[in-house]
């Protein structure tokens, strides 16, 4: 059992570490935390622009190679969580163009209406975009044969989308920044207790000092 100078010196031997220091030092690991996991969200979002950028100018390769770099990166760092996904809108616009022209044919009695819609939608515009596809859909939509050409297309979306997963803790410098704040509010807690215990020995079981 603890006699009573042992309690005291316990006490003075806490005391000399104050509290507010401790925090003054937490608050300054999370905002050092809090900036690590920005830079990781920053990351993340400029390797997705990388992959929109390439899908727009339409090499394949490259594209194939932006996504590896996103995904090897939210993989790797937390805080990389990308929601709903990157969707490819520019490559699945090519490729269902691509279709239709594989589809498309000169037997009917309205010729190449696929060539037709080109020779309207393609000096609207500069690239492969939603508009430029619905302007197709829209024109072909005039002709008879368009909705079994139409309907001879079979091009899923969701096969365009990647979606990749961000751990919850990763051993960069986020992650250990918050192991840091962590270990700083396990000893703010486990302080607090220590006297507080202390204090209760001092008042109920020496009650003569």
């Amino acid at each position: 059992m603890f006699d009573k100078k042992q309690v005291r010196r316990n006490i003075k031997r806490l005391q000399r570490a104050r509290t507010w220091h401790l925090v003054i030092l937490l608050i300054l690991m999370s905002f050092v935390s809090a900036t690590f996991l920005r830079l990781n969200n920053i990351g993340m979002i400029e390797r997705r622009a990388a992959v929109l950028t390439a899908d727009g100018v339409g090499n394949n390769e490259t594209t194939q190679n932006r996504l590896y770099d996103l995904q090897r990166y939210v993989s790797a760092h937390m805080n990389t969580d990308m929601g709903k996904g990157i969707y490819l809108e520019s490559a699945y616009n090519r490729d269902y163009n691509a279709l239709l022209v594989k589809a498309s044919n000169d037997s009917n009695s309205n010729g190449n209406i696929y060539k037709k819609a080109q020779d309207v939608c393609a000096p609207q515009f500069d690239f492969y975009s939603s508009a430029y596809l619905q302007c197709t859909l829209n024109e072909l939509a005039k002709y008879p044969a368009s909705a079994s050409l139409i309907n001879s297309v079979n091009l899923s979306p969701s096969a365009y989308l990647h979606v990749f997963s961000s751990p919850l803790w990763s051993s960069d410098f986020a992650g250990w920044s918050l192991v840091v704040c962590v270990v700083i509010l396990i000893m703010i807690i486990a302080r607090l207790t220590s006297v507080g215990i202390l204090e209760l020995l001092l008042r109920y079981q020496y009650k003569s000092i």
